[in-house]
């Protein structure tokens, strides 16, 4: 009990700290975030746009997909060039022609050395001074500037529509013809573009860095690393070397050895507990698991070739019906639904057995009404992003009902709050299982913490109503980043680590202090670098230099648990031996194994490898941003789900044997196509950016010039192959639920051992 008392006000302390961390600082990000002028006028009196033009340009920006074409700020799809870099680029240089032809009367390309030192002082001057007057809210700039803009924005009503002289444009930023049909709307998008461009390129106060930190790089107006960028990345790594030493210290020396695992009973306890009318209902829940799975990976291919052709698949003009914004929002949106479905479905089967192995009264009847829900938010919300994609909905719909425009979070508001009522469904399921258990008599750590995190779930979703359609960019990132870091990476994987732990505990495989000291351990370490760490995605994001110190202090921390995952895939690995009976569940545990792998090598070595701001200034934006994310959301997450879903059908089936010919070619092709993806295309592809962004900028490592190159061309068909042998893995162990859930007879009955029946 006092170890118990110590992990659990080790746990609180964490909480409280780091929370309290992460409000202070979002407090700040609200504070400072970049000012959206009431007006912006030229030096003569010309009024140029308004801050409901600039917010008219956001929404506009989000219905033809957001950040999934393109991106704002380096967050997005990789694909079309940064708009905010692009943009900063497209008019500097503009501006330096028209200077030049104004005061030398020729092309600055054709000045002298001399003359063209004159105009980039100029230049340099001129676009960091800060001229936004916080008083009377108006942003003053130079009739010079204004025709920059003016030259600047001109393209982009060009690219944005169906002008001729920009299609092969287009297509190499795998655009759709015509991507905003209304000329006011594309006006209004440069607006924003403009202003985002202008916050990237503008001194926060004098002498000081931009309001995005000098993000991007850009040598036109010196835009560098900070001193603080640098400083803290420093800090970074050394907190990184001190703390996996620390841990490893304290894992050698802490680490209690005397307490050995339990003998492993001769059946499976699991298998004593009469399965319940909502267990048995489940089965549509791995259906809708591996269904979406599979569409989940057609999306992912057919828009990775897209970064190849660009607006045609293999010859056929795609991008008519669907656009790559689409599909890559499909390919995400998918991912999301999918894995939260694997997590729900095991919450939804162990409810009945914390509950004494019986159902709470219309228990099944729940299940069934939160299956139909899921479905009713996964279609609906697909078909609003059609609509909004192909610009049939009407712009006062589209934040609500069609795509909001926010990676990770691109359904209409409408849908996310019904996603959010079957996760508080979902919750309710939950605790009526649990509430009763909490009331018995008896040790409950573990039950109390599987229940928090439960809650966590359940509740933290709703994160994502703090901010709407017209909400200021970087604090709905803050917000934003609550969903996808916090939420994902922070809640679901303490309720991972607790729902293995309690799985494994009722198996009579590890004792229950053994599984309650692992969870609370798990959620301490879980927890101190990945609730702060959030702001490591907001370095650049319109904050100031003390939420880049608050996110690459704590996002080193996050990998310091991870230097163990050799260790626990081994413990994972090692339990198969335990009992004849743990035969039945070798393949979910093979799936635990590469959860572990994946946990060490796509959340550490890569998130690590973009995680210190030096390192992010550079490659933010990048598709050594998209290798991490393959890694982690789908190495990590994807194959948690799968294994989740896969002990759940060896649970509601029981007497189903996996056929080891599918089951080998799932996990060993999944994972081989993965590594494939990574590292002969995603990774080479990345760092060949990322000399380019700290050569040139940011701007020409996303440019068409620098992207269509032969090279790069190459490289991204050769991703192909990762992805044949990813899909194939992915076939196989759809087909293994599908057969799973429905057997035939042959299946059933085909080399079945003793132990099967029992």
């Amino acid at each position: 009990m006092a170890n118990y008392r110590r992990l659990w006000t080790i746990l609180i302390i964490v909480l409280t700290v780091s929370f309290a961390v992460l409000g202070y600082f979002g407090r700040e990000v609200y504070r400072t975030a970049p000012p959206i002028p009431g007006q912006v006028i030229t030096e003569s009196g010309t009024l140029l746009t308004t801050k409901d033009g600039i917010l008219d340009g956001q929404t506009a920006w989000q219905s033809v997909g957001g950040m999934q074409l393109g991106s704002i700020y380096g967050h997005g799809a990789y694909q079309a060039p940064d708009w905010t870099a692009d943009w900063l680029h497209r008019e500097l240089v503009a501006w330096l022609d028209i200077a030049s032809v104004d005061e030398y009367g020729q092309h600055f390309a054709d000045l002298t050395d001399d003359q063209q030192a004159v105009l980039n002082s100029r230049l340099k001057k001129e676009y960091r001074t800060n001229t936004y007057n916080i008083d009377t809210d108006v942003l003053v700039v130079s009739d010079l500037r204004a025709a920059a803009m003016a030259e600047t924005a001109a393209y982009y009503h060009s690219l944005f529509g169906d002008d001729p002289e920009y299609q092969s444009s287009r297509q190499s930023f795998a655009m759709k013809e015509n991507t905003l049909p209304s000329a006011e709307r594309r006006t209004d998008m440069t607006n924003f573009f403009f202003w985002t461009a202008w916050t990237a390129g503008t001194e926060r106060t004098p002498g000081a860095a931009t309001y995005t930190n000098n993000w991007p790089p850009e040598p036109l107006i010196d835009n560098k690393p900070t001193a603080e960028n640098v400083v803290w990345s420093l800090i970074s790594i050394v907190l990184l070397v001190a703390g996996v030493g620390g841990f490893i210290w304290a894992w050698a020396f802490l680490r209690n050895e005397d307490e050995k695992a339990p003998a492993a009973p001769i059946q499976d306890p699991l298998t004593t507990f009469k399965l319940t009318p909502s267990q048995k209902s489940l089965g549509k829940y791995l259906f809708l698991v591996v269904a979406l799975f599979t569409f989940q990976i057609m999306m992912g291919g057919a828009t990775a070739h897209y970064t190849v052709e660009g607006q045609h698949f293999y010859g056929f003009e795609l991008s008519k019906w669907f656009p790559y914004s689409l599909l890559r929002t499909w390919h995400l949106q998918s991912a999301l639904f999918w894995i939260a479905t694997g997590f729900l479905a095991a919450g939804l089967f162990l409810a009945p057995i914390i509950n004494g192995g019986k159902d709470p009264k219309f228990q099944k009847l729940g299940v069934d009404i939160l299956f139909w829900a899921l479905i009713a938010v996964v279609v609906g919300s697909f078909a609003g992003n059609y609509l909004a994609i192909a610009q049939i909905m009407p712009p006062n719909l589209n934040f609500w009902l069609g795509h909001q425009g926010y990676e990770y979070v691109d359904l209409g508001r409408a849908w996310q709050i019904g996603k959010f009522i079957g996760l508080v469904l979902w919750l309710v399921l939950m605790l009526r299982g649990m509430v009763p258990a909490l009331r018995q008599p008896g040790e409950k750590h573990m039950l109390i913490l599987l229940t928090a995190s439960v809650i966590a779930i359940g509740l933290f979703y709703g994160a994502g109503f703090f901010y709407g359609e017209r909400t200021h960019i970087s604090v709905m990132e803050y917000w934003r980043w609550w969903i996808v870091h916090l939420w994902v990476e922070g809640f679901f994987e303490v309720f991972a680590a607790v729902a293995l732990a309690f799985i494994f505990y009722n198996m009579g495989l590890i004792s229950k202090r053994m599984a309650t000291v692992a969870s609370l351990a798990s959620a301490s370490l879980f927890l101190i670098g990945g609730v702060p760490g959030t702001f490591h995605h907001m370095y650049f994001s319109g904050t100031t230099t003390p939420v880049m110190a608050v996110g690459a202090t704590f996002s080193a921390l996050e990998v310091v648990p991870l230097v163990v995952m050799g260790y626990e895939a081994w413990e994972n690995w090692s339990l198969r031996k335990s009992a004849p009976w743990m035969e039945k569940v070798k393949w979910p545990l093979m799936f635990f194994v590469a959860v572990a792998f994946w946990n060490m090598l796509g959340a550490g070595v890569l998130g690590f490898m973009i995680n210190p701001p030096i390192a992010l200034y550079y490659i933010q934006g990048l598709n050594t941003t998209a290798a991490h994310a393959h890694a982690a959301l789908f190495g990590v997450y994807g194959f948690l789900a799968l294994g989740f879903t896969l002990m759940v059908l060896r649970y509601i089936r029981p007497n189903l044997v996996f056929n080891e010919t599918l089951m080998k070619t799932a996990f060993w092709w999944l994972n081989a196509g993965l590594i494939l993806m990574l590292f002969t295309s995603l990774l080479p592809v990345g760092f060949i950016q990322f000399v380019a962004s700290a050569s040139e900028g940011l701007w020409y490592a996303r440019s068409e010039s620098f992207m269509q190159q032969g090279l790069l061309q190459t490289l991204r068909w050769v991703r192909t192959f990762g992805d044949i042998v990813f899909i194939v893995g992915a076939l196989a162990v759809t087909w293994q639920v599908v057969i799973g859930l429905w057997p035939s007879r042959k299946t059933l009955s085909q080399n079945a051992p003793e132990w099967a029946a029992k």
